[in-house]
């Protein structure tokens, strides 16, 4: 089975956070949730409470198959002011191995740890000029090698879908797409 860290920051955009959980689990994906807070609960940018299910302590990210890092603000500069995130994360490309970002998380936490240098990216509108060393392709959702970035909140369902895409297989991910009538939305 498939193991992803989620990154939870005071801040976190809701639905970037939740929607892909959400598919990922329904994929038969292992997603942990990991609070980088002093506390359990980590509140998102909207005022909602989320129990994380550990705290970033007690994570051994070496099995890490996919880290992900939701946007939203101030969760996104929560995430990147984060040393052990920010290490977990290099550490993560450095093998090889695939992260995923958000909304404002691809220019503030991706793109300064030079993550996206040379790569396609996208992120919500407004941060690009943050991608400095990335080209900006301003779509719902990018995939350049081992990194995945998202637009925001709206590019959240494809977002989850292409990740599971990538975790388990496409048709997988396109029964869940199916099962929860995000085919219906967009026909």
């Amino acid at each position: 089975m498939k193991k992803v860290y989620v990154f939870l920051a005071d801040g976190f955009e809701d639905v970037e956070a939740l929607i892909p959980i959400d598919v990922l689990r329904r994929g038969g994906v292992d997603v942990t949730t990991v609070s980088i807070t002093d506390f359990p609960l980590v509140q998102s940018a909207h005022g909602v409470n989320i129990e994380a299910d550990i705290m970033f302590e007690q994570g051994d990210f070496a099995d890490a198959d996919l880290l992900f890092l939701p946007g939203g603000m101030p969760g996104a500069s929560n995430l990147y002011s984060h040393k052990g995130v920010c290490k977990a994360v290099v550490d993560q490309h450095a093998a090889g191995k695939k992260v995923a970002a958000i909304c404002a998380s691809p220019a503030v936490v991706l793109a300064p740890l030079g993550i996206l240098d040379g790569k396609r990216a996208t992120c919500y509108p407004g941060f690009e000029q943050a991608l400095t060393d990335a080209t900006y392709t301003a779509d719902l959702v990018t995939v350049d090698g081992n990194v995945t970035t998202g637009e925001g909140p709206a590019a959240a369902f494809p977002f989850a879908y292409e990740l599971l895409s990538q975790l388990a297989d496409k048709q997988t991910a396109g029964q869940i797409a199916e099962g929860m009538r995000y085919k219906h939305l967009m026909a």
